[in-house]
């Protein structure tokens, strides 16, 4: 197979729905490890997209389509020996020997070979529609789907359009729920769960906890939200009235002495302050709740406690110690929650609250305790700590 023929697939890779091609195979030892090509719809034009890997780095190019048969053709007498080509129709391989002979295997996909014209032109408006460089992900609240909640919380429009300045609370929103998808085996659909929300705020992700298991998923719940603002609480008791959610209500109350159930399946503590997530999670602990959820945040206890001989030239820099502290509290609360029953995640978290990413901990309720007492006791004696939660469990 001459160059010619090398270009003439490559231009019917182009004409032809192209997915993808991944070039390979180094003819000589450099740093141009590989090149991956793809079809995307930038400004309303289909371009292919090369992404080249050079040592650690990699490169992208925007090209036409006319374009990609000669730069592909290019790379193959020069750099690579092989060319994996996918599209919607056929996928195909390409080698190209030492000597520099090209051979070349095409296979078409059996359902293309069966496609009459009608399909083929709906395939082909479907695969357009698939390139947008800007692809939309999925998110469990669907765009374009108006939400009560998320309109009178400014999220939404009437139409389910999302408000600009507001997308990145429609992101925060969606992450959550993907949390709470992830442990639905846990909730019991054979009878009500309750569920308890400590310093839910504004509630955004309380309606969205509830619209989703009650609403979107049939699960029986009773979701309690409870914050210490009063003003808080009474309008976020107006909105459940109003959107007919019978089972979730709002109580002013302090975490720490909240007394008002007996049994709790799950326990959600979002922007709980310093050790009011201590008290949230202690609570769960002691309700044997199956879930929690908590996104802690101003973790200011144990940085006014830590010292340490060998790390004192680290920690005379405060914000250093700070952050440090924040993360050793949450690793320890994480540990801690290990030691009573529960399988702990610390998990990356979309918050515009506080900072552009923060950290959520997920502990499922597994029965058997982790055996971590001597570590963590010399943790703390190592860095001359006795975190809340510790302390709260051990009385």
């Amino acid at each position: 197979m001459e160059k010619n023929e090398i270009r003439e697939l490559f231009e019917r890779f182009a004409k032809e729905q192209p997915l993808s091609a991944v070039l390979s195979g180094q003819q000589e030892k450099n740093d141009f490890l590989k090149v991956k090509v793809r079809p995307i719809l930038s400004g309303g034009k289909i371009l292919i997209q090369a992404e080249e890997f050079r040592g650690k780095q990699a490169f992208h190019k925007n090209l036409e389509l006319k374009e990609a048969p000669v730069y592909l053709t290019d790379l193959m007498e020069h750099s690579f020996k092989q060319a994996q080509i996918e599209t919607e129709g056929w996928s195909g391989q390409l080698l190209v020997s030492k000597k520099g002979k090209a051979s070349v295997k095409v296979k078409k996909k059996m359902d293309a070979e069966k496609k009459s014209t009608a399909q083929t032109s709906e395939l082909e408006a479907a695969w357009k529609k698939g390139l947008s460089h800007n692809r939309k992900k999925r998110y469990i609240l669907e765009e374009g789907i108006a939400v009560p909640f998320l309109v009178d919380l400014g999220v939404q429009t009437k139409e389910g359009k999302i408000v600009n300045s507001r997308y990145d609370k429609f992101r925060q929103i969606n992450r959550f729920l993907e949390f709470i998808e992830d442990i639905l085996p846990k909730l019991d659909k054979s009878r009500e769960n309750v569920i308890l929300d400590f310093g839910c705020g504004k509630s955004y992700l309380t309606f969205a906890m509830y619209h989703y298991l009650k609403e979107l998923k049939g699960y029986p719940v009773r979701i309690i939200g409870l914050d210490l603002k009063d003003d808080v609480i009474k309008k976020c008791n107006d909105l459940a009235r109003r959107y007919g959610y019978e089972k979730l209500s709002f109580y002013t109350g302090d975490i720490a002495s909240y007394e008002g159930v007996d049994q709790v399946d799950m326990v959600v503590t979002l922007h709980a302050c310093d050790v009011a997530t201590d008290y949230a999670m202690e609570k769960a602990v002691r309700w044997g709740a199956k879930v929690i959820l908590s996104v802690p945040c101003c973790q200011h206890e144990l940085n006014g406690q830590m010292e340490n001989e060998l790390l004192k030239p680290i920690f005379q820099y405060g914000i250093i110690k700070e952050r440090t502290a924040a993360l050793f509290t949450d690793a320890i609360r994480a540990q801690i929650l290990e030691s009573v029953g529960y399988r702990t995640q610390i998990l990356e978290f979309i918050d515009m609250e506080h900072t552009p990413k923060n950290l959520l901990i997920r502990a499922v309720k597994q029965g058997t305790p982790k055996d971590n007492k001597k570590e963590l006791e010399a943790i703390m004696k190592e860095l001359h700590i006795e975190p809340m939660l510790y302390r709260l469990l051990n009385e």
